[in-house]
C-alpha cells in the first residue's frame, strides 16, 4: 500500500532514444507516419513507404515472411493505435506533419482536405485532452445541458471526402438505386460492404466482394488507401464494383 500511495514510486522516465527502434520505420528510418501494419507478422511501417516497397516485393521488409504471393497490399492495415502513440511520444511531430501536408496541397494549388483543416484547427484541443483537460474555449461558455459529444455534431464531415460510384458486377445481385455516394476517406471497404448488404437486404455482408480495377479489395483498406494505390491519376469518382463472394481455391 505504501508503494501505491507514493506516485514517485510508480513514475519512471525513459529517454526517447531508448524506444526509437519501436516507433520508427525500417524503410525510411524516420518516425512512423500513417502507421501501417502487416497482418501476417505485425511489423509496422509508414504507409507510403510500405506501399512503395510492396509494388515490387511481396515479403515483409523486416522478417522477410511472404505476405501474399500476388496481392500483398490486401494484407496490410492502418494502425491507428500505433500512430497515436508515436504522436504522443514525439513532441511536435503531428504538427509538423500537418504543416507539410497543408504546404503540399497549397503548392499544387489544390484545396486542403477537410481532415487536415480540422486537425490544424483543433490541435490545441487534442493536446489539452491528452493532458487531462477536456474543455475547449467554446465549452467554457456553454451551459451544462448544451454540451454534446463531438461525434454527434460532425459525423466525419470534416474528414477528407471521397466520391464513389458503386456498380453491380453480377446478375445475381441487383444494382443500388443510388449508386453515387460521398463519404469519409477514412471509411473502410468493410463499411462499404455493410452499407451495400443493408441496402440489398442481404443476410450477411461477408457474402460480398468489392473490386477496384477487377482486383478484390481487402476489408481493412481505407478508401484513401484505395484511391492512392488503385486509382492514381484518375478522375473522380472512384469506381468500385461489388459481386457475390467467390471462394478462391
Amino acid at each position: 500500500m505504501a508503494v501505491l500511495g507514493n506516485p514517485d514510486m510508480l513514475t519512471r522516465k525513459i529517454k526517447l532514444c531508448h524506444i526509437n527502434a519501436h516507433i520508427t520505420c525500417r524503410l525510411c528510418d524516420g518516425y512512423l507516419i500513417d502507421a501501417t501494419t502487416v497482418t501476417e507478422c505485425l511489423h509496422t511501417f509508414c504507409r507510403s513507404c510500405l506501399v512503395k516497397y510492396l509494388e515490387e516485393n511481396n515479403t515483409c521488409p523486416t522478417c522477410r515472411i511472404v505476405i501474399h504471393q500476388s496481392h500483398p497490399l490486401q494484407y496490410i492495415g492502418h494502425d491507428r493505435t500505433m500512430q497515436d502513440i508515436v504522436y504522443k511520444l514525439v513532441p511536435g511531430l503531428q504538427e509538423a506533419e500537418i504543416k507539410k501536408q497543408r504546404d503540399f496541397y497549397q503548392k499544387l494549388g489544390m484545396e486542403v482536405p477537410g481532415d487536415i483543416k480540422g486537425d490544424h484547427c483543433h490541435m490545441k484541443t487534442h493536446l489539452d485532452q491528452r493532458n487531462g483537460d477536456t474543455k475547449t474555449e467554446d465549452a467554457v461558455h456553454k451551459e451544462p445541458g448544451e454540451e454534446k459529444p463531438e461525434e454527434e455534431n460532425d459525423y466525419h464531415r470534416s474528414d477528407e471526402q471521397v466520391s464513389i460510384c458503386l456498380e453491380c458486377n453480377s446478375s445475381k445481385l441487383r444494382g443500388l438505386k443510388r449508386k453515387w455516394i460521398r463519404c469519409s476517406a477514412q471509411a473502410t471497404v468493410l463499411h462499404l460492404k455493410k452499407f451495400i448488404a443493408k441496402k440489398l437486404n442481404l443476410t450477411s455482408f461477408n457474402e460480398l466482394d468489392i473490386l477496384c480495377n477487377e482486383e478484390i479489395l481487402g476489408k481493412d483498406h481505407t478508401l484513401k488507401f484505395v484511391v492512392v494505390t488503385r486509382w492514381r491519376f484518375k478522375k473522380s469518382p472512384l469506381l468500385l464494383h461489388y459481386r457475390p463472394k467467390m471462394d478462391l481455391l
